[in-house]
């Protein structure tokens, strides 16, 4: 069997050891529920996960308490929509605007596209210029702004802080919602100078563990009640139990967010992953090697700059699907489709691509590998 080249990162990340070992050593010497108990056991884990939310707040210039464990950046989205369109908080986005980029992943605009299609709320697109950036001139007025801070086809960083504040000029009181799971791959993420709302990204991206994700919220105790409900959020329920109008007393942030028992050993990896990563970001000049070597293909279009964090392609007249089979057969893992990201290949004109994404791991011999299997199929 071919030796297997792993240049999927960017649809999730392989496992450091360090992340590996905090995992197997939570679950084999320090298992114990977190927020239910009092012994010590119980104790020592509620201590590991603060410190795992204190290392992602610092990850990202943030405040621990500004820091909401989730499934992933899709689970983020969803629920940031069900939280700003809480009546509660006065912040409903019925008759609303919500602008939106065709640079979104599905996660990032199909929550807000669903409450559209129910006539709840507006869409506008935010302009882009030749070469796929967001624009930060000639923003519409928008309630709710929604930022792809790097595409996942493009894989170009976008100007965050620039597009909030222009949105801000238009609606200062616009809520501003950023998909961060690419960038945080390839950037240093700071919430500060972001002067984001809301923002998300997944565990799994960064080499973290799967079922884990991150939503951070620049005012916690603005939001009224949470989304989700459960066990660990409620502090105090005055009424009779049996009284339908009995009144609830939410936990302070992040625990009125994080109904029911968290992810635990997905947590408890976290830190590594954190520390792996800031310490081994992707090595790029893989990718700049395989544009300099596969553009030059007259059977290849190349989709993305050389100085993208992303190699995307594809060649004419034949499907991505077959693309993909036909490297994969021959050991090569790399992403064929249209990558839930179904907007921006509409505004290529094609229905889907291949996508080449490098991890640490990976070496010039990976990409050297890749570049003669690329071509050995598309000839």
């Amino acid at each position: 069997m071919n030796k297997i080249i792993y240049l999927d990162a960017a649809a999730s990340a392989l496992k450091p050891e360090s992340v590996i070992r905090a995992e197997m050593d939570f679950l084999q010497n320090s298992y114990a529920n977190a927020g239910r108990g009092i012994c010590a056991r119980a104790a020592a884990v509620d201590d590991m996960i603060a410190r795992a939310r204190a290392d992602v707040a610092r990850f990202i210039n943030a405040r621990p308490d500004q820091i909401v464990f989730t499934s992933g950046t899709t689970d983020g989205m969803n629920r940031i929509v069900h939280i700003i369109n809480d009546r509660a908080c006065g912040a409903g986005i019925k008759n609303k605007t919500v602008m939106v980029s065709d640079l979104d992943h599905h996660s990032a605009r199909l929550p807000f596209e669903l409450l559209c299609d129910s006539d709840m709320c507006k869409f506008v697109l935010c302009p882009m210029d030749e070469k796929y950036n967001l624009m930060c001139s000639g923003l519409p007025r928008a309630d709710v702004f929604v930022i792809t801070a790097m595409s996942n086809v493009i894989g170009t960083p976008q100007d965050v802080a620039g597009l909030v504040a222009a949105a801000r000029k238009k609606n200062p009181d616009v809520i501003t919602v950023v998909d961060a799971a690419q960038y945080v791959v390839h950037n240093e993420i700071d919430v500060q100078k972001w002067d984001c709302d809301f923002m998300c990204f997944s565990a799994h991206k960064i080499g973290a563990d799967t079922g884990l994700g991150i939503m951070y919220i620049k005012n916690p105790e603005r939001w009224g009640a949470p989304d989700k409900f459960g066990g660990g959020m409620i502090s105090k329920i005055t009424g009779s139990a049996v009284e339908h109008n009995a009144i609830f007393q939410w936990e302070n942030a992040p625990a009125k967010f994080e109904a029911g028992t968290l992810p635990l050993t997905q947590i408890i990896g976290l830190p590594a992953a954190i520390d792996y990563l800031s310490a081994n970001r992707p090595n790029l000049d893989l990718i700049k090697y395989l544009y300099d070597r596969l553009s030059k293909n007259p059977r290849i279009r190349v989709i993305t700059p050389r100085d993208s964090a992303l190699f995307t392609f594809f060649a004419p007249g034949m499907h991505v699907l077959d693309l993909g089979a036909l490297v994969g057969a021959r050991g090569l893992c790399l992403r064929v489709g249209n990558m839930c990201a179904s907007w921006i290949h509409k505004v290529l004109g094609v229905d889907g691509s291949a996508r080449v994404s490098v991890g640490p791991w990976n070496t010039i011999d990976d990409v050297q590998h890749a570049a003669d299997i690329i071509e050995s199929v598309v000839k």
